[in-house]
């Protein structure tokens, strides 16, 4: 499998995108203008502590205070019956019988001060999430200094490799400390591992000398930036080319690696290229296309994503796939491209939490295991760890992914600032028979002979209905005299209402063109039954200009035939 990475830096802000046989599967982007949180070190205080939520809130400085779960806090596991002891496949504390936690209150208390790691990013209303098992993490080790065990990364899979990490573990192994030996250590030496750890524990003992004369709340370590963590976590063998578009960070990488000899021989899969790299390699349609709520297959079929806060819903539907033998090899074969699909869709937008997937229903049970075996297997590219619960009652797969930043859409898209991220609006409909009962009431309560309406275009043709019948009603019921005007400018839910009290402000308003007058107006769209004539606005007054259909966008002189309550006919003006 061809590997690249893609490292372009436009002004403030560093993009890197990850490919896999010339396919966009991750995206990071990192600017000045915000900072990365996940990783950081600071000293907190104690503000809350909520033991009916078993969780603390720390400030950390930040405009939200984090939140600290009871199984984040050190020494919060109480035993039974026995023994702790230390898993070395998984990194997971080995526990033999029942075990449960101290209550929250007898950890922590308020004004306390404490030193947390941010383990999950600020996700829409809530903090960041923050522990006090702190991680180092470098190339081939993450450093535990709070917690006693060793743990071996699962993706080294050859059983002879993993015992000779697990004993070169213990033989480095700081007393009162652990590691976690990662993926790209397989092979490495002993005397690797020895360096690596004197490197992490000596930024330990820095952390906790800034920490003690710090003040609370303050940043005690910032994590590497985007461009080092790439490539600590990534920039491995595994990839065939890392390239860069600018020279500055080109010549800070060739430092980096000059500086390990573990990477030298890494110096000859990088390059330098000053162009647009996501240009060049159609890196932004991919974005688009990883911001919209449809995902098309190769085969015809498509999934549609829903991303929620806490779960996401995927449906796979066949689409334009009709297949060519039956149905049940339709479905299989929708399905299995599916699965990939949808991995890679994943690590992708970066979707965390809970996800079930509706695939098409399959009637034979080595149809849906070869299903999930895809998407196992695919999912074993993802470094994020995720886990597949299986099939539910209803067919639907549910599976897990850790959530530990914003996704794709959070980084790149606001909320609606008038739909509030709904993605849906009030119809005109719906708009106008609001607007009608507020007309209506305004004018039960006030004194004022006449009103004014604004809204949008449509909505106000609704109100005025054709030929103005409907606005003729309005007045007759309420007894008094309306005007309504359309503006293009106005939101489709935005409505203003205004009492008019001097006459010749109503007449002003109610006919503010004359029989006879010349003007000079931009045609904005042609009519909407008689497309030979053009439509203008004059502060929201509709003017109907005989044969400027064909004239939209220009700027016509007209003179003013028929004046009418919500509308004035005209006819153009040769020569002028």
């Amino acid at each position: 499998m061809l590997k690249e990475i893609l490292v372009q830096v436009i002004g403030e802000e560093t993009q890197v995108a990850v490919m896999e046989d010339h396919q966009l599967v991750e995206i990071y982007m990192e600017r000045s203008s915000e900072q990365r949180l996940v990783g950081n070190i600071y000293k907190g205080r104690i503000e809350n502590v909520l033991p009916g939520m078993q969780a603390a809130f720390v400030n950390i400085g930040l405009e939200k205070n984090a939140f600290l779960y009871v199984e984040d806090v050190a020494g919060s596991r109480k035993f039974k019956d026995g023994e702790e002891g230390r898993n070395l496949v998984s990194g997971n504390l080995n526990v033999h019988g029942p075990h449960q936690h101290q209550p929250i209150e007898e950890l922590v208390r308020e004004g306390q001060e404490i030193l947390v790691q941010v383990v999950k990013e600020p996700i829409g209303t809530k903090g960041a999430r923050v522990t006090t098992h702190i991680t180092l993490p470098g190339r081939h080790l993450v450093l535990m200094p709070t917690m006693d065990y060793i743990g071996i990364s699962r993706r080294i899979e050859q059983e002879e490799e993993r015992e000779r990490l697990r004993n070169l573990a213990e033989t480095v192994k700081i007393l009162g400390m652990g590691f976690i030996v990662r993926t790209v250590a397989e092979g490495v030496s002993e005397e690797t591992l020895r360096h690596e750890v004197h490197v992490l524990e000596k930024q330990w003992k820095k952390i906790l000398s800034r920490s003690q004369y710090a003040a609370p709340c303050s940043l005690i370590h910032r994590d590497l930036g985007l461009v080092q963590r790439i490539l600590r976590d990534l920039f491995s063998e595994e990839v065939d080319r890392l390239i860069v578009n600018s020279r500055w960070v080109y010549d800070k990488i060739l430092d980096a690696l000059e500086l390990d000899g573990e990477q030298t021989s890494l110096r000859q899969r990088l390059s330098y290229e000053p162009i647009d790299l996501f240009e060049y390699f159609g890196i932004e349609p991919e974005i688009e296309k990883a911001l919209k709520r449809k995902v098309w297959l190769k085969s015809g079929g498509y999934l549609v994503i829903d991303q929620m806060e806490a779960l996401t819903a995927i449906d796979v539907n066949t689409g334009k796939y009709v297949g060519s033998i039956n149905l049940a090899d339709t479905v299989l074969k929708t399905n299995l491209e599916a699965a990939a699909e949808i991995a890679r869709q994943l690590r992708l937008r970066n979707i965390g939490g809970i996800i079930i997937i509706d695939f098409i229903d399959m009637e034979s049970v080595s149809d849906q295991s070869r299903v999930l075996t895809v998407l196992e297997e695919e999912l074993k590219k993802d470094k994020t760890r995720a886990k597949i619960l299986g099939l539910t009652q209803l067919g639907l797969v549910e599976m897990t992914r850790k959530k530990v930043q914003q996704g794709l859409d959070s980084m790149l898209q606001r909320a609606c600032p008038y739909c509030e991220g709904k993605g849906k609006v009030l119809s005109e409909e719906t708009v106008s028979l609001r607007a009608q009962k507020r007309l209506l009431s305004l004018a039960t309560r006030s004194d004022a002979p006449a009103f004014l309406l604004e809204a949008h275009p449509s909505v106000a043709s609704i109100l005025i209905g054709a030929g103005g019948n409907h606005l003729r009603q309005l007045e007759q019921q309420a007894g008094k005299q309306f005007i309504i005007k359309g503006r293009d400018n106005f939101h489709l839910e935005h409505v203003e209402i205004k009492s008019l009290y001097g006459q010749q402000e109503i007449e002003d308003l109610s006919m503010p063109v004359k029989v006879g007058q010349v003007l000079e107006v931009r045609v904005e769209e042609p009519h909407i039954i008689n497309g030979y004539d053009g439509i203008a606005r004059l502060n929201g007054y509709v003017l109907d200009i005989e044969g400027a259909g064909a004239a939209v966008g220009d700027i016509v002189c007209i003179e003013v035939m028929r004046v009418f309550r919500t509308y004035a006919r005209a006819r153009l003006l040769e020569g002028r």
